[in-house]
């Protein structure tokens, strides 16, 4: 929300990136991680690319655990802010 992104889910749906949108964003991309696909599609939104999403289905965890912890949290907001600032 607090970037606009113009979709519906930043991290949970399939995208196809055009070639030239890949080279003229990823220069401009500084974030891993998480944050790396939100990244690419805020500013692949800042430079008016149309953006359109595929939208996946994700079933309950039977087994296993999130990958995501703390830190991972931590890294999420510290590149979400890094972002805002940066555009």
């Amino acid at each position: 929300m607090l970037l606009s992104p113009a979709v519906s889910d930043l991290t949970g749906s399939y995208r196809l990136y055009k070639r030239a949108v890949f080279e003229a964003v990823l220069p401009q991309v500084v974030s891993r991680g998480y944050v790396f696909q939100m990244e690419i599609l805020v500013r692949a939104r800042y430079c008016a690319y149309s953006i359109g999403e595929v939208p996946i289905t994700f079933v309950d965890r039977i087994y296993g655990s999130s990958k995501m912890g703390g830190s991972e949290f931590v890294q999420y907001l510290q590149g979400l802010w890094q972002l805002f600032v940066s555009l």
